[in-house]
């Protein structure tokens, strides 16, 4: 049940998604709007059906809510982004910032916290799992195998799974926030020093990305409790979130968005997590091919022959 509402959201998302580059005006902005929203709901469903109401309730509390105050103090103080404003295309605003804002956070913050797991080794061959794939430590091999090594301490990986997560959530703003000053959603008054290619957007924008997106990881986990801490077969259209965001992301920049300089910054930042993920999910799966092919029953005759 989990993965078939999780799939058709992802699919309705998808849809939407590809629409953008064909509308312009109002109703890109409407379409923007309803993508954020689609977005929400398919990260905080899938939290709220694979893990229970405390996960949910802790994305929503750390992303949702963390990321209003934070988008409210940046509107109103200029830290720790900069000085920017909001225009009123993207809906009803609170504090001087737009609800869908927080939602976006949300959004992309549980598949970059899942996929930060699957890559330090928080894999499950089932729900539940064993003791060892439930704590991150143990060293399964195919589905189990992490891109950064099971060895050293709880706290170094800790360390990596906040790092992974943190850049996996942060580097998307490389594509997000060229895409939207584009738009003219939001303006900065002082954009200078800026990413080369990248002009209208301040250096201390991505700065705070950073910043804000460690303190949301490292909430996480310890309100989340250990269901936050593995993955299984429940989380496929997650996975698929976030390597869709990352390869979609670089076309539309690329190609539809006039927006090459965002796709080389996007692609090279969000590679970091999204690369590795890949390279993971390919390896598994040629192990689980493997796996079948031994258990396959030989038959006397035939086999023999090749």
């Amino acid at each position: 049940m989990t993965r078939r509402i999780s799939w058709a959201l992802l699919a309705v998302l998808v849809l939407a998604q590809i629409c953008y580059p064909l509308t312009t005006g109002a109703t890109r902005a409407g379409l923007t709007v309803a993508t954020v929203v689609l977005g929400w709901l398919l990260s905080v469903g899938h939290a709220l059906l694979s893990r229970g109401p405390r996960v949910a309730a802790a994305l929503v509390a750390v992303a949702t809510g963390g990321g209003f105050a934070i988008e409210a103090i940046g509107v109103a103080t200029g830290v720790p982004f900069g000085s920017y404003d909001y225009s009123g295309e993207l809906g009803p605003k609170l504090a001087g910032v737009p609800l869908i804002i927080p939602l976006a956070w949300t959004w992309m913050a549980w598949p970059a916290w899942l996929a930060a797991v699957r890559l330090t080794g928080g894999t499950a061959s089932r729900a539940g799992g064993s003791a060892a794939t439930r704590t991150g430590t143990g060293t399964g091999t195919g589905t189990g195998t992490s891109w950064t090594g099971h060895g050293g301490s709880a706290a170094r990986l800790w360390v990596r799974r906040i790092a992974l997560a943190t850049v996996g959530l942060a580097a998307w703003d490389l594509f997000l926030d060229p895409q939207m000053v584009a738009e003219g959603y939001w303006v900065w008054r002082d954009a200078t020093p800026a990413l080369p290619g990248l002009p209208g957007i301040p250096v201390s924008n991505y700065l705070g990305w950073l910043l804000f997106a460690v303190l949301m990881m490292s909430a996480l986990r310890p309100l989340a409790g250990p269901a936050a801490e593995r993955t299984d077969r429940r989380d496929h259209p997650m996975t698929a979130l976030y390597l869709w965001t990352y390869f979609s992301s670089i076309l539309a920049h690329a190609v539809f968005l006039d927006l090459p300089a965002s796709a080389l910054w996007g692609a090279a930042g969000m590679s970091v997590t999204a690369i590795p993920l890949a390279v993971t999910l390919l390896r598994a799966r040629r192990a689980r091919e493997t796996r079948r092919e031994d258990h396959q029953p030989h038959r006397p005759g035939v086999d023999a022959t090749r």
